[in-house]
């Protein structure tokens, strides 16, 4: 057991001694007062696979030159180290991964500034050095974190960054999971594990996002927040606005709406550029008349209007000290008992699961990648996705903004399946985590509703208070989105949707139960979907359904796997919820967008092949199926 004492105890005890309170932080974008570099590349890598997982703080990795060490490969950043090489070992790892770079700070930055590293996300704690010195510590994969490290940077000379990541899942991560030691009276090598894993996608672990120095001024705009309220005609739209500054004054950073002569001036302008209206104070109400709404791909032939907000920050004689540029959409949302409303207009979703799944980079940001995946969204027709199951990188959620699709953001409560699951710890994180999304992504027009969990074991007595503590909390820090859980249990026992205001359902009918049996969706699903209705009376949205299908396989009449039955499914699907999109379903969203990288499983033939897309992004036969019927469905909300 000394082993699992290592990992466990080695995780925690630095997260607790390192431990930096999280705060709002803006995505780094340039401007006359700010400078970015990106630190992505080739870095060298290491894992730690010493029995104890512990060799590396034993010595002091931070302090070594990581490419001296023989077994230093090259490692891509961003990127998920398990399928880059071609060792096992490294694929299947669990426990600490060690990156390191050189980099150079011109001397221009050590002039009257501040200076952050911000790490997009690493999974899933992490800890950074900065020329040995530690600076950085996250707990939780999927969101970014910073911290402001001037002091420790050597200008116009050689700085060594060193980034150390642990993929170990314990009951109380979010997602969860199990250590679990085999016994040598079993016959298995001496310290023999595996890291069992409560979900079913592949753990990809590493520094997944890019890593980031920025500058800002010693007074900067820390953070924006933006709400949106519109007349009943939308004549008018009233922007209230709250601008946090960090003011720096005889050494003490203090928050306030004016300091030592500064002001702060924030301007709306339109895609020309032009000003449209403007704020003089750090909180205020900008008002838009004749507003340029931000529609979802498919509600109007103006699609996804982005205004851009500029916030400015001025000394006593007029001089720019910081300036910050915020795209927004003006829209409303909002959820009667049998509709979800956008800018007033009844809203269909028309979409996906989906993974951050790249092939090899696994959930590494990648551009060329996303931008395939939205362009094969539009050929689709689809106008929305679910980000399951975990938050997707801000990029991703900047391209739903300017394109219009639309996005239910879910935090990574994925596999919560037994009470230890639901612990006190499992909350407290959970709770950081939610703020950390919100804080993140509060501003996104194309984010219309927060999920906070996904299949979590809601019939459990525990799951109620557990949900209802995590809803009250998500609805005070964001009362303008609706919030949803994703439910898999029955809709007499679930425990959690009675504080939800709209009903996510996964249910996969002649797939997981009858399976074959296609002849059952229709009576079935049409009863599964009205019970839970006529429980909650609220909207519903059919989450998740679907059917494997491997590329090629072919049968007459169809059978499981074959494109043919992947087909079939969807079509009796389709029958159904053109009975009830008219009364009280809002959405479908079938899983998958694309097949997607699992655990090995005697289930899983090479990952999960529910896509309708490959995971290269080649359409199966069905994707012709679901982009005449998702086009054909989206065209008539124009009407």
């Amino acid at each position: 057991m000394c082993n699992l004492y290592y990992i466990y105890t080695t995780l925690l005890l630095c997260l607790m001694l390192c431990f930096q309170p999280c705060h709002s932080i803006l995505y780094p974008r340039e401007s006359e007062t700010r400078t970015i570099k990106d630190l992505s590349g080739k870095w060298k890598f290491r894992i730690d696979d010493s029995p104890s997982r512990h060799q590396s703080f034993d010595e002091k990795w931070w302090n070594l030159t990581l490419a001296n060490f023989p077994q230093a490969i090259d490692m891509p950043v961003p990127a998920s180290y398990n399928d880059i090489t071609q060792n096992k070992s490294i694929r299947d790892f669990s426990g600490w991964a060690w990156y390191q770079r050189e980099f150079f700070v011109t001397k221009a930055w050590q002039q009257d500034m501040y200076v952050w590293l911000r790490i997009g996300s690493a999974h899933y704690s992490a800890i950074a050095w900065i020329n040995s010195v530690q600076v950085l510590t996250h707990h939780g994969g999927h969101l970014p974190f910073e911290s402001e490290v001037s002091t420790h940077l050597k200008f116009g000379v050689k700085n060594i960054i060193t980034i150390a990541v642990n993929n170990t899942l314990t009951p109380n991560t979010l997602p969860p999971g199990t250590i679990v030691y085999e016994s040598e009276d079993d016959h298995y090598p001496p310290g023999y594990f595996v890291q069992n894993i409560q979900f079913d996608f592949f753990n990809y672990a590493g520094i997944h996002r890019p890593v980031k120095l920025y500058t800002t001024s010693k007074t900067f705009v820390q953070d924006i927040s933006v709400t949106t309220t519109c007349d009943s005609d939308f004549s008018k739209c009233n922007l209230k606005y709250f601008v946090e500054v960090h003011y720096l004054a005889n050494k003490i950073k203090v928050n306030s709406q004016q300091h030592a002569g500064q002001t702060v001036k924030v301007s709306l302008l339109d895609t020309n550029g032009n000003v449209v209206t403007t704020g003089d104070l750090s909180s205020g109400l900008l008002t838009v008349s004749k507003p340029n709404l931000w529609w979802p791909v498919g509600m109007n032939e103006s699609v996804a209007y982005l205004y851009t907000i500029v916030v400015e920050i001025f000394d006593e004689n007029s001089n720019l000290i910081d300036n910050y540029r915020l795209p927004y959409g003006i829209r409303t949302i909002e959820v009667t008992d049998t509709k979800f409303l956008i800018n007033g207009k009844q809203f269909y979703f028309l979409g996906f699961g989906k993974h951050e799944d790249w092939d090899i980079r696994g959930k590494g940001f990648d551009w060329s990648s996303v931008i395939k995946d939205f362009n094969m969204l539009e050929w689709l027709g689809g106008n929305s996705f679910r980000t399951s199951h975990y938050p997707y990188s801000e990029e991703i959620m900047q391209l739903c903004d300017e394109r219009g699709i639309v996005v239910v953001d879910e935090c990574p409560a994925v596999g919560l399946d037994n009470e230890e699951n639901f612990s006190d710890k499992t909350l407290q994180h959970h709770k950081d985590v939610i703020r950390e999304l919100i804080n993140r992504d509060k501003n996104h027009a194309s984010v219309v509703m927060w999920s906070v969990a996904n299949e979590p074991n809601s019939k459990l007595p525990v799951s109620e208070e557990y949900f209802k503590t995590i809803i009250s909390l998500t609805k005070s820090l964001d009362a303008t989105r609706p919030v949803t859980v994703v439910c898999n249990q029955p809709y007499d026992k679930d425990l959690a949707s009675a504080f939800v205001d709209v009903v996510s359902v996964n249910k996969y009918l002649a797939w997981y139960e009858d399976s074959g049996h296609t002849e059952v969706i229709q009576p079935k699903l049409g009863y599964y979907l009205s019970e839970w209705y006529e429980t909650r009376h609220k909207p519903v949205i059919h989450m998740e359904w679907g059917a494997g299908t491997v590329v090629g396989l072919h049968r007459d009449p169809a059978v499981m796997f074959t494109e043919e039955f992947q087909e079939e499914v969807m079509e009796e699907h389709f029958k159904v919820f053109d009975s009830l999109r008219k009364d009280f379903l809002v959405g479908e969203m079938i899983w998958n967008y694309a097949d997607f990288a699992t655990a090995q499983d005697r289930g899983r033939v090479v990952g999960n092949r529910k896509g309708v897309l490959t995971r290269q992004r080649d359409p199966k036969s069905a994707a012709f199926v679901l982009r005449r019927r998702y086009h054909a469905l989206r065209n008539q909300t124009l009407s």
